[in-house]
């Protein structure tokens, strides 16, 4: 299995530049962002609402406290960064190697081959392990709710208060 293989075109390698620049991006957005306290939340700073798992069933669903722990994990907390999510310093870990990977081939106008079966057993393997392990926290996790979702139940129920 090659990790690379030749381009002739630059347009070909478009996607390899879209790569990093998401993973810039996630980057920057993390380090502007503080992670919250309660462990999920960060991304109310972004104007985004409570998760709605956690809204409606005060239980965490699969994805809840990834912003928190990226945000964490590039601003060097990292014991938060696995307590808030323990799967979020590694997903940010292998995008980040991924987006690497790709501004390299882009430079050496090489196409990075993410379509080998081992390739696909990997993130199969952790799609599995990310969903599992979020159901079981959802399943057990009672009480979730914190701090984001009061100040968002508040500023409604001020919204609703105002506008009679």
């Amino acid at each position: 299995m090659a990790l690379y293989e030749p381009a002739t075109k630059r347009r070909d390698l478009s996607g390899q530049l879209i790569m990093f620049g998401v993973w810039l991006f996630v980057t920057i957005t993390a380090l502007a962002l503080h992670p919250d306290p309660s462990g999920h939340g960060t991304h109310t700073q972004l104007g985004l609402p409570p998760c709605p798992s956690v809204l409606l069933f005060d239980r965490p669903c699969p994805g809840c406290g990834l912003t928190t722990s990226f945000a964490a994990f590039v601003h060097g907390q990292f014991t938060f960064a696995f307590h808030a999510h323990p799967l979020g310093p590694l997903l940010y870990l292998g995008i980040t190697v991924w987006a690497w990977l790709a501004i390299y081939g882009w430079i050496k106008m090489r196409r990075l081959d993410g379509s080998g079966p081992a390739f696909n057993r990997v993130i199969a393997g952790f799609a599995i392990t990310f969903f599992a392990f979020g159901f079981v926290r959802m399943a057990f996790d009672k009480g979730y709710g914190g701090a984001p979702e009061q100040r968002f139940a508040s500023a409604l129920t001020a919204t609703a208060k105002s506008a009679h």
